[in-house]
C-alpha cells in the first residue's frame, strides 16, 4: 500500500509573471486541452483494464501505470500554467518544466479497495468541489494581482498550489495509481 509520502508535487514560485499573458493563456492552452481530452479518454480505458489486472494479480501493470502517470504529469503541468502559477508554456513532451510531480508505483495494491474506492471518493468529491469554488475566487484574485503587480501574493499562490495538489492526489487515487487515501488536507 502507498503512503501519502510517496506523492510529491512542487510548483516553484515564478519570480515575475507577465501582465499581458494572463489575457491570452486560455487561447494558448487550446492545443494542450484538445490533446489532453483524448489522452484522458485513453487513460480512462487503460484504468478500466487495469482495474481487472489489479483484481486478478494485485498489481497495476507497469506499462499501464506509466501511461496513466504520464497523463497525470502532463495534466498538472498544463494546470500550473492555466492556474496562473507559471508563464513558461508547457511542453508537449517530457522536456524540463518547472513543475515537479512524482508518485511511487506501489508493488502491491489492495484488491478489496477496488470495490469500495468509488464510494470512498464521494466525500472527497464534495470537499474538492467546495475547495474548487474557493480556488476559483482565488484565481480571480490572482488574475487581478498579476495585472496590477506582476505577481501573486504568497497566501493566494499557496492556496492554489494546495488545491492543485489535493485535486491531483484525488485523481491519482481514483485512477488506481495509489491506494493512499487522499484525506481532506490541502498540504
Amino acid at each position: 500500500m502507498s503512503t501519502r509520502s510517496d506523492f510529491y508535487l512542487d510548483i516553484p514560485r515564478a519570480p515575475r509573471l507577465s501582465r499581458l499573458l494572463i489575457f491570452i493563456k486560455w487561447l494558448l492552452i487550446l492545443p494542450h486541452s484538445l490533446i489532453l481530452y483524448v489522452f484522458s479518454f485513453l487513460a480512462g480505458v487503460v484504468g478500466f483494464v487495469a482495474w481487472f489486472a489489479i483484481l486478478f494479480t494485485g498489481t497495476y501493470p507497469q506499462g499501464m501505470w506509466d501511461f496513466v502517470y504520464q497523463y497525470m504529469r502532463w495534466s498538472v503541468r498544463v494546470s500550473a500554467y492555466t492556474s496562473l502559477l507559471r508563464d513558461e508554456y508547457p511542453p508537449f513532451s517530457e522536456a524540463p518544466y518547472p513543475v515537479d510531480f512524482s508518485l511511487t508505483r506501489p508493488e502491491k495494491q489492495s484488491r478489496l479497495l477496488l470495490f469500495v474506492r468509488w464510494v470512498s471518493v464521494i466525500p472527497l468529491a464534495f470537499w474538492l468541489m467546495l475547495v474548487g469554488i474557493a480556488a476559483g475566487f482565488a484565481l480571480l484574485a490572482a488574475w487581478f494581482c498579476i495585472l496590477f503587480t506582476g505577481n501573486i501574493p504568497e497566501s493566494i499562490r499557496e492556496f492554489i498550489v494546495g488545491f492543485l495538489r489535493y485535486g491531483l492526489r484525488v485523481q491519482c487515487y481514483l485512477s488506481l495509481l495509489t491506494d493512499a487515501w487522499p484525506g481532506f488536507s490541502l498540504e
